[in-house]
């Protein structure tokens, strides 16, 4: 029995190429073992799928919706074949990884130990910066991105969920007094992170949608959400940053998140990014799973 995903690839290409014969040709297939494998697929679905002579082919009907059907399956048949092909190679060679500095000190680093001790032939090349870097551009494999994740042709996985938090030390608020609205951020020293859309220097957008404004100022700025961290620590001034940067200060009592009358902008969360290959290589593939597997269902920073 000739093989029916090889005639339904066989009739796609066709149907794409204008030709038996050439389609046949990038199957590896002879001219008269090409039009066997048509005949099979016509008979065995008991309907003709497409007109022929020797200058053209023209779908039927039923042709035209078989092709339809065939453009939709065989891709994601392919894919899953080059997936369950890719678990048999063996992670190996070197796996540069971006991730955003403070949320790879605290969380990815520590991690790597585990990994290496799964797989030892992937030697990790971690790059830590702010930034948002061109993945395929620089030659990364594999990067981090917190927040909403642009139009790209990127692949994303969703690592682990994260919010903004408006916190100040307790030294600051008993200077300062607390602020109860966040119209009442326009009175306070606001320390800005200078690389952020969000949490601006001059501006902090609030609400849910990031549809409220309002313009703060402060005694300094920083490109690094540590550094904001260190000074709001201080009594410098209040900071707007992601949870897993602020965790920390929060649980030894450094830092007191602040509730407003509206919600933190939406984040939009922490990302997993990686090229659209069909088959990602195996020292990206085992990385992915092993921090989905590492984070779970909770975030290892959550401060609720």
């Amino acid at each position: 029995m000739l093989d029916r995903i090889t005639g339904m690839q066989l009739f796609a290409r066709a149907m794409q190429a204008g030709s038996i014969s050439a389609a046949g040709r990038e199957l590896g297939l002879s001219p008269g073992m090409a039009s066997r494998h048509l005949d099979a697929l016509e008979k065995r679905l008991g309907v003709r799928l497409c007109h022929r002579s020797t200058r053209r082919l023209s779908l039927t009907e039923a042709g035209q919706h078989y092709l339809e059907l065939c453009l939709r399956l065989l891709p994601e048949l392919e894919e899953v074949e080059a997936q369950i092909a890719s678990q048999r190679v063996e992670a190996s060679g070197v796996l540069r990884f971006n991730v955003p500095l403070s949320l790879g000190v605290r969380y990815i680093a520590p991690l790597l130990p585990a990994f290496h001790e799964q797989h030892p032939a992937v030697m990790v090349d971690l790059g830590l910066n702010d930034r948002v870097v061109d993945l395929t551009g620089e030659g990364w494999d594999l990067t981090i991105r917190v927040g909403r994740l642009r139009d790209s042709r990127l692949i994303s996985r969703r690592l682990a969920h994260s919010e903004l938090m408006i916190c100040a030390s307790p030294d600051y608020l008993s200077r300062r007094g607390r602020p109860r609205f966040w119209t009442d951020l326009s009175r306070h020293d606001c320390l800005g992170f200078s690389l952020s859309g969000i949490a601006k220097p001059e501006e902090w957008l609030y609400g849910r949608f990031r549809d409220r404004r309002v313009s703060v100022h402060g005694p300094m700025c920083a490109n690094n959400g540590d550094a904001l961290v260190a000074c709001a620590s201080a009594g410098l001034g209040i900071i707007y940053e992601p949870d897993f940067i602020v965790a920390d200060a929060v649980r030894t009592g450094a830092l007191e998140v602040l509730v407003l009358d509206a919600p933190s902008a939406e984040l939009g969360g922490v990302h997993l990014l990686y090229s659209p290959d069909r088959a990602p290589p195996a020292k990206v593939r085992v990385m992915i799973d092993f921090l989905v597997g590492a984070f779970g269902s909770t975030p290892p920073w959550g401060v609720r």
